[in-house]
């Protein structure tokens, strides 16, 4: 029998779709969502909405796996190596300005911002995704900011003793929320660990040790993660 062009083409389409699988895992998602495409065309949709259908199905599917691990990785080892130096600065050196490594993180964001850019320029679509979570990190840096500014007017005397806590505590939030938007577990667990870190820090009396918790919170939650980003991605 003969396949009219709106069968055909969606038929091809669907054939196509199934090919780009490599998993019985992403085989059932895209199964689903060929029921779906079916359903629309019983109820005669236009052949351009089912192609649109399929081309976001192909954009979600690409999103779990288009991170590559290199921001977390960036931005991990820079914190990290950061509030290690001010650690020694601070609790072996005792110098008033080791806060001053914290410069370093200017020159990182400079190129974090060229590096995204020029990657969003090479980008021919937006996945939904990405744009998600660009959201996620834009509202964790205002809140960053608001709070450098805000906890200093807020309390008094040696206001910087409840820093790390909080700092903690918010570097559970992107964490959390990327790892829920990739589906990426370790990301989740390093998220919630950040949390738990955030509480036992609050315990720690001295602090200079305070500072130990923000590398040890780097490690399960950026640098690790990061790296299994990256391991996941090459393995495509």
């Amino acid at each position: 029998m003969p396949v009219s062009g709106k069968a055909g083409g969606c038929s091809s389409a669907c054939i196509l779709l199934l090919s780009l699988c490599k998993t019985s895992q992403h085989k059932k998602v895209v199964r689903n969502f060929i029921i779906q495409i079916c359903a629309m065309r019983e109820e005669n949709f236009d052949p351009n909405e089912s192609l649109m259908l399929i081309e976001s199905m192909i954009n979600r599917a690409k999103d779990k796996f288009a991170e590559d691990g290199s921001m977390y990785l960036l931005w991990g080892w820079t914190v990290f190596v950061c509030s290690l130096s001010q650690f020694i600065l601070l609790h072996f050196y005792k110098s008033p300005y080791h806060y001053a490594v914290w410069m370093a993180s200017w020159v990182v964001f400079i190129y974090q911002f060229i590096y995204v850019r020029k990657k969003n320029k090479e980008k021919k679509v937006r996945t939904y995704t990405s744009h998600i979570l660009g959201y996620v990190w834009l509202t964790f840096v205002i809140v960053i900011l608001l709070l450098a500014f805000v906890i200093p007017q807020l309390t008094t005397g040696e206001y910087y003793s409840h820093i790390n806590p909080i700092i903690l505590a918010l570097y559970g939030m992107p964490i959390f929320l990327s790892g829920i938007i990739l589906r990426f577990k370790p990301l989740i667990i390093g998220g919630i660990g950040c949390w738990i870190l955030s509480i036992i820090t609050t315990f720690i009396t001295n602090y200079d040790y305070q500072f130990l918790m923000i590398p040890v919170s780097m490690l399960i939650a950026w640098i690790i993660p990061g790296y299994l980003l990256r391991a996941k991605y090459k393995s495509q």
